[in-house]
């Protein structure tokens, strides 16, 4: 099967494409419009392959979309701005990219009906918003309380509403939490180890008892493969992990894992609109015959290693220009909130 990934060079999408040309026969174009987060170190290893080629274009862009989906026969997108906090400084970054990127991709696999198999778009648990007992399953009405997933939800109720006008083969995956290697570390994990490999705290929001559902990436890109060949489509799948945890005591957990010092968590006034708990019920996705690999415990011990090893691959990301000015911004945003009267 020939499937064009539309932001290959990020975390999930990066791992996917490496999957994909390992373990299957698949042939990959990476659509990719290399955002600070699309990092071409990510897959540089790959780019003789054979089976894989790189575009590198927006997905807001028609014509680079037309190019993309040439003789493809699956989608699996990938493509979106993620962070929550970056949506809470620039909203419209994630308008922009999350839903009218989804609709310009949506048009042209339309435009190519009959060609194009499966649509999988990913998206994210956040869409329900908060739950705060049980779990989330597919048919909970979205909720979301943050730009990001606002944006999330649109894109989704949009890839639905293509399914059911049009008859596009679309199927919506919605993971939780993913951690593992090549996640740009602005992200929780990422930023937790890389901080305290350089000896720098890492802040804490609140009282840290906002509780997530994690799954290892590697997982996760496991579950959308099943997805591209057997989700139904017309219907949802959360692909959740398997543990649910408090971010404080993640924290604890990896810092134990490192051997570093209490100091070295320093708390910092929570940010807004900041979502108590995700619980993902992945029931149906369990019916195709899903179960997670990996143990949590063990794959947290080798993220830590995997960064450990790789300095060069992250050290890079937190000296850009991007990852200063962000980290401005929002230490500004939280100045502002603390002196506010």
């Amino acid at each position: 099967m020939k499937i064009l990934v539309t932001g290959g060079l990020g975390f999930i999408g990066s791992n996917f494409i490496r999957r994909a040309l390992t373990e299957t026969k698949d042939e990959i174009v990476n659509l990719d419009a290399m955002t600070y987060a699309g990092n071409p170190e990510n897959l540089a290893d790959l780019i003789p392959h054979p089976r894989y080629r790189f575009l590198r274009g927006d997905i807001t862009d028609p014509r680079a979309v037309r190019q993309a989906m040439e003789g493809v026969q699956a989608v699996a997108h990938f493509a979106a701005e993620t962070h929550v906090d970056r949506s809470i400084l620039d909203p419209a970054a994630f308008l922009k990219t999350n839903v009218l990127g989804t609709h310009v991709l949506l048009e042209e696999a339309r435009r190519r009906a009959g060609e194009i198999k499966r649509f999988l778009h990913i998206s994210t648990d956040e869409v329900y918003g908060p739950v705060l007992k049980g779990k989330s399953r597919e048919d909970a009405p979205f909720r979301p309380t943050s730009p990001y997933a606002a944006s999330k939800a649109a894109a989704d109720h949009l890839a639905a509403a293509y399914h059911k006008t049009y008859g596009l083969p679309v199927v919506i995956a919605r993971p939780s939490n993913n951690f593992g290697p090549y996640q740009y570390p602005e992200k929780a994990v990422p930023l937790m180890i890389t901080n305290w490999i350089e000896g720098k705290p890492y802040p804490l929001y609140g009282d840290g008892r906002q509780v997530r559902n994690w799954i290892y990436v590697l997982d996760c890109v496991r579950a959308i493969g099943l997805l591209l060949r057997k989700g139904k489509p017309g219907d949802a799948y959360n692909v959740g992990g398997e543990v649910l945890v408090e971010n404080r005591a993640l924290v604890e957990r990896t810092r134990d894992v490192m051997g570093v010092p209490r100091n070295l968590v320093r708390r910092v006034p929570d940010r807004p609109g900041h979502d108590r708990r995700y619980a993902l019920d992945s029931g149906p996705l369990s019916r195709l015959g899903f179960r997670p690999d990996f143990p949590f415990d063990r794959t947290l011990r080798e993220t830590v290693a995997w960064y450990k090893a790789r300095p060069q691959w992250w050290r890079p990301l937190k000296t850009s220009s991007d990852f200063s000015s962000y980290y401005q911004k929002q230490y500004e945003a939280r100045t502002k909130e603390i002196a506010a009267p």
